[in-house]
């Protein structure tokens, strides 16, 4: 997600999540408007419904994500940023172990806010018969560092696993695969999903590095003189900023599909799409051109949801949203940037863009955007077939969050509106931190009651419809 602005935890550059390695327990109780469900329940709505959430999961430190198994089992896995994954069965129970816990392998969390963690989780297209499944987790560094007097501070690896041949509840630890690594050179904007497209390859979102403004040690210069740093607009120099789409079907460990967009001497031809401050989060939509939606957190002034096309170019640091943006001071406004970057490749403006807190002009509601999934289920066909539900971990660093619709249409910014939950009239009263979608197409909420991976208070919904 979005770093800490400045010296505030408040959670803004990249969503950073973190978790205690504490376990959790799915608990039986029923709390008013959230009751536990069977996840799997996919009841037609019934006439002058509203939508609400019913509490799947609870316990939990700081989940970020939820997937379903594409094996017919309708078992759910939830992602918590301290290393661990947790399976809900379809009847609503959970294993007493985690399919996986791979805290031992990666760097120290911070309790109160950090971006870093086990970060994303996808499933092999051909789970059901290779038990294959990629995580993207932040690994302790390596020796050395961006300069001489600066060591990197993690490492970003996605790795390969497969499940156990005796246990389809748990992970083979001993199959660990390393598929790519990067030096991340600060502790934020890590990106941190991984999901693999309708065309089979797996695409990896990974951040900027870190620090404020694409402009620290290990941030190299880019073709935009007039901005300081740029690693997202450098294409030679390293994978962050970027989406990247790579062949783990072949290749050791993986191949560049012949259709990668960039190529050319020193190119990383595994970059995809690039122009990206942090992007924490993507999703392909299920339906429709399945088109890659993409949150991209901004600095002080902007968030935004990007439709990611091969190629494309979004702007950062160049722009923050759909203004030019300016590194000797970013909460104000550069008069003029350019439209293309030095190839002539056009710089592409957002399709929902909010109004950050931290905007000096006012209207700020929120601190970071947290990206989710067009709609494709059938319990709120009515209200949301074919929108974009998305939301804010926080408007303020106060535990606030809301959830937004926007209906997707032509040129321009899209309209965005605030989606209504019956029990929840003001705001939700949690952090969000992510979003899942099952099989069936409905849509999970992933949300805290702190800013940090610690304590319990990790809770996963279901968005379901209710009697108004």
């Amino acid at each position: 997600m979005n770093s800490v602005k400045k010296s505030t935890h408040v959670m803004r550059r990249t969503m950073l999540f973190v978790v205690l390695g504490s376990l959790f327990i799915i608990s039986s109780f029923q709390i008013t408007g959230c009751k536990k469900t069977d996840p799997s329940t996919n009841n037609p709505p019934a006439p002058n419904v509203v939508p609400n959430l019913q509490l799947v999961a609870d316990n939990l430190v700081s989940p970020l994500s939820v997937t379903e198994a594409p094996d017919g089992t309708k078992r759910l896995f939830i992602v918590d940023q301290t290393g661990k994954i947790w399976i809900v069965n379809s009847d609503g129970t959970k294993p007493a172990n985690p399919f996986m816990d791979i805290s031992s392998k990666m760097v120290s969390l911070s309790p109160a806010y950090d971006e870093r963690g086990l970060l994303g989780f996808a499933f092999h297209p051909d789970f059901k018969t290779n038990g294959k499944f990629y995580v993207f987790y932040t690994a302790p560094p390596r020796a050395g560092g961006p300069d001489a007097q600066t060591p990197w501070n993690n490492l970003t690896r996605i790795s390969e696993f497969k499940v156990s041949l005796s246990n389809s509840n748990l992970a083979d630890m001993s199959s660990e695969r390393i598929i790519l690594e990067a030096d991340h050179p600060q502790g934020n904007h890590n990106g941190g999903t991984i999901a693999f497209g309708p065309d089979g390859y797996l695409y990896i979102s990974i951040g900027d590095g870190g620090a404020s403004d694409d402009n620290a040690a290990g941030h190299v210069a880019d073709w935009y003189a007039a901005n300081k740093g740029g690693n997202a607009q450098n294409i030679t120099a390293n994978l962050m900023g970027k989406v990247l789409r790579i062949d783990v079907n072949s290749g050791n460990p993986y191949s560049i599909p012949a259709d990668n967009p960039f190529s050319g001497t020193g190119v990383k031809r595994e970059i995809y799409a690039h122009g990206f401050r942090n992007p924490y989060r993507f999703a392909f939509d299920m339906g429709g051109t399945h088109q890659l939606y993409l949150g991209d957190a901004g600095q002080g002034l902007y968030e935004e949801i990007d439709v990611v096309a091969k190629g494309g170019n979004y702007g950062w640091n160049v722009k923050e949203g759909t203004v030019c943006f300016n590194t000797d001071n970013d909460l104000s406004i550069r008069p003029s940037c350019p439209i293309a970057d030095s190839t002539g490749n056009p710089l592409i403006d957002p399709v929902i863009q909010l109004t950050n807190f931290a905007n000096p002009a006012g209207g700020g509601i929120a601190t970071v955007i947290v990206a989710g999934y067009v709609y494709r289920g059938t319990i709120l066909s009515s209200l949301f077939q074919g929108k974009y539900v998305f939301g804010v971990f926080s408007k303020d660093g106060k535990a606030n969050a809301k959830l937004y619709s926007s209906t997707p249409t032509g040129s321009g910014l899209w309209a965005y509106s605030e989606i209504m939950l019956k029990d929840y009239p003001i705001d939700l009263g949690m952090f969000v931190k992510g979003f899942g979608q099952d099989l069936s197409g409905e849509i999970y909420v992933t949300a805290t009651g702190v800013q940090g991976p610690s304590g319990t208070t990790g809770k996963v919904y279901k968005l379901v419809a209710v009697a108004q």
